[in-house]
């Protein structure tokens, strides 16, 4: 495992092979997008999975959880390998985490972080900027939980508080960087910031309705009792709706192919998922041949938006 410890800058492969084995969702959609903001992407969710692992330590006490993310918080404000090193090695030696993706992640996180700080400055803000407040929401979020570190929900103004730390934020960052790297998307701006939250808010509620029982085992109760599920699935239904206007923003401002695309995919798991939930109850799926019949028909979809855009520049070169 030490050889993702060291020397990852470049290593597209070990950033790719991370994503697989610690993502669902996002190893899907992270390829579709266009470089930079692809290497961006990656690398941001791979900061925000190392805050999930830590916080995810169901055999260490609340307490160790939070003092864990307290540690990361001026690993990310000041990008400090250093420290990260230290942190990350010290999270594996009292066995943070049993599984073995998730451990090698822990093990790459100064390298990650490495590869950040040689971004443009703009850049590196953004993503660890993000990922700090993530750290902090979840951190407050633990402080609430009782001491084995179990977190008990009671409302829906707490579950919208929680899918906020944990997706709101990451709908954020994915429109400043979107914006920074698409300046055109400047004009619709606007409309992608009101729709953000909701965007990154749906996804989780889905998760959350579809993980219930597998949740609920390992102590965590995200579903406030008194909450009708119909209200929950409705809310998602809603913030699907958000979501749709988001990506329609992107498409009318002429945002690349690729941004459409990312935003597309998991929006569409999400609703086939939603649909499965309300059929069979928590821990439905959606069949793994519909999922990668949906991944082509998305990726056939950008390699012909790609195709038309070099023949247009072809053109205007003649």
């Amino acid at each position: 495992m030490d050889r993702f410890a060291t020397g990852l800058r470049g290593a597209q492969a070990t950033i790719r092979d991370l994503l697989e084995r610690t993502s669902r969702t996002f190893a899907l959609s992270i390829p579709l997008l266009p470089e930079p903001t692809q290497n961006a992407l990656a690398l941001a969710y791979l900061l925000f999975r190392v805050t999930d692992t830590v916080e995810d330590a169901a055999h260490w006490s609340r307490d160790e959880r939070v003092a864990a993310l307290e540690e990361l918080l001026p690993i990310f404000r000041t990008v400090d390998i250093a420290r990260a090193r230290t942190a990350s090695r010290q999270w594996v030696e009292r066995d943070v985490t049993r599984d073995e993706g998730c451990r090698d992640l822990l093990l790459a996180f100064p390298a990650l972080l490495e590869e950040v700080s040689t971004w443009e400055p703009v850049r590196v803000r953004i993503v660890c900027d993000h990922a700090a407040r993530t750290a902090e929401g979840m951190a407050q979020t633990l402080r609430e939980a009782d001491a084995a570190g179990r977190v008990r929900l009671r409302s829906l103004p707490a579950l919208r508080a929680y899918c906020y730390v944990v997706a709101g934020i990451v709908g954020e960052l994915v429109t400043a960087l979107f914006v920074n790297d698409a300046p055109t998307l400047v004009s619709v701006k606007e409309t992608l910031v009101r729709h953000e939250r909701a965007f990154g808010e749906a996804l989780q509620l889905v998760n959350i309705l579809k993980d219930e029982r597998a949740d609920a085992q390992d102590g965590r109760n995200y579903l406030p009792p008194s909450v009708p599920r119909d209200e929950v699935v409705a809310l998602a239904r809603a913030d699907l709706d958000e979501a749709r206007a988001y990506i329609a923003a992107l498409s009318a401002a002429g945002a690349p192919a690729g941004y459409v695309a990312f935003t597309t995919l998991p929006v569409e798991l999400a609703e086939r998922a939603l649909t499965q939930v309300e059929k069979r109850g928590a821990g439905a799926k959606v069949p793994r041949a519909s999922v990668l019949s949906l991944v082509a028909r998305i990726q056939e979809r950008v390699r012909s938006a790609a195709t038309v855009g070099a023949l247009e520049e072809s053109s205007d070169g003649t």
